[in-house]
């Protein structure tokens, strides 16, 4: 079984990276993390994942999680877009952990501006993204879990639509050593995606400098496919320090994506009583792939370090209870970007 996976992930990434191509990729908005603890560790989690929004990071993770999970999200994202996300994990008996979540991107409607009208033609459009999807993980020992995912993806943008599908999969596995946890996630990995709608259909002239002939030939756009954002993520978390009810976790999650440049995120989280939670994380700066020992630094980051803090509350005797968590993330020329997070356990 490892040798298979091992294989699979071989294939996946030797035909997936190549070089940059930044700004290529369909449904751009899959890169948006969720969860304010996560983000607020530098997104620094995918050895982390143990609750809801390893939906997300790691799916084999929820298989790690106590039992039923509830998880909502806010995130006021930059330029006014709002991103929203619910997930929900269940354990069941024989059969792993089941979940399901939904991702919506939203934004305000924009005026409809052309050559002739440059302040506005009177119209209004709206563009909006969306990501449905189910999750299942299991425990194959008491160390290591394996987890996938498979989601609809959906864009949006006035009477323009594209839709595809997509796999994920990730393992964890816990070591001998101190505990320690390894993570491995592979995301996005579908169909490419195609705009259609209405907003194609043009009337065309086959030859402008002909006279009388049919200048008005009904005829339709053809549509360049764009692949998804596929990511490569590998990380590893420990506790590095406890001090009698309180413990410092360290995380750090090496990314491979294949529309730009790798990077590395690196996080901490300290946690006093498993109540009260402080985080922090930095991300590196990206660094261009080369066959040697060297990387070459070739841009810096705009949301290079990130805060977080939250609080979970228990119901005491009912094994029921409620996290919250907050996050900031620093984006040195744009907004800020802060997010909410809200769990309920059972």
């Amino acid at each position: 079984m490892k040798k298979m996976l091992i294989l699979l992930l071989s294939l996946l990434v030797a035909n997936s990276y190549g070089q940059y191509k930044g700004g290529t990729t369909a449904a751009p908005f899959l890169k948006i993390g969720i969860g304010s603890r996560a983000i607020g560790m530098g997104e620094a989690f995918v050895a982390m994942s143990d609750d809801a929004s390893g939906l997300y990071w790691n799916p084999a993770g929820i298989s790690r999680s106590s039992g039923p999970e509830l998880m909502f999200s806010r995130t006021d994202w930059i330029a006014d877009i709002s991103v929203d996300y619910a997930g929900v994990i269940m354990p069941l008996y024989g059969l792993g952990t089941v979940g399901a979540s939904i991702t919506s991107v939203g934004m305000e409607d924009m005026a409809v501006r052309t050559e002739d009208n440059p302040d506005g033609t009177g119209e209004f459009f709206s563009s909006s993204f969306l990501a449905l999807q189910t999750s299942i993980a299991r425990n194959l020992t008491d160390r290591f879990s394996i987890g996938f995912n498979i989601k609809y993806i959906q864009e949006q943008i006035w009477h323009m639509k594209a839709s595809g599908f997509a796999i994920d999969m990730g393992t964890l596995f816990t070591t001998q050593f101190n505990d320690m946890k390894l993570g491995m996630n592979i995301s996005n990995y579908g169909t490419p995606m195609s705009m259609s709608g209405r907003d194609a259909l043009v009337r065309y002239d086959p030859d402008e400098n002909a006279e009388g002939n049919n200048d008005q030939i009904p005829a339709n756009l053809a549509m360049s496919s764009w692949d998804l954002p596929l990511l490569f993520r590998v990380g590893a978390a420990m506790d590095v320090m406890e001090m009698g009810v309180s413990k410092l976790t360290l995380a750090v999650d090496a990314l491979h994506p294949n529309d730009g440049y790798e990077s590395i995120n690196i996080g901490a989280e300290f946690n006093v009583m498993d109540k009260f939670f402080l985080r922090g994380g930095w991300k590196s700066p990206y660094f261009e792939p080369d066959a040697g020992l060297k990387r070459q630094k070739v841009e810096a980051r705009d949301d290079d370090w990130t805060l977080g803090a939250g609080f979970n509350l228990p119901l005491f005797g009912t094994g029921t209870g409620v996290k919250f968590d907050y996050a900031f993330a620093n984006y040195a020329r744009l907004n800020d970007v802060q997010r909410f997070s809200m769990n309920i356990y059972f």
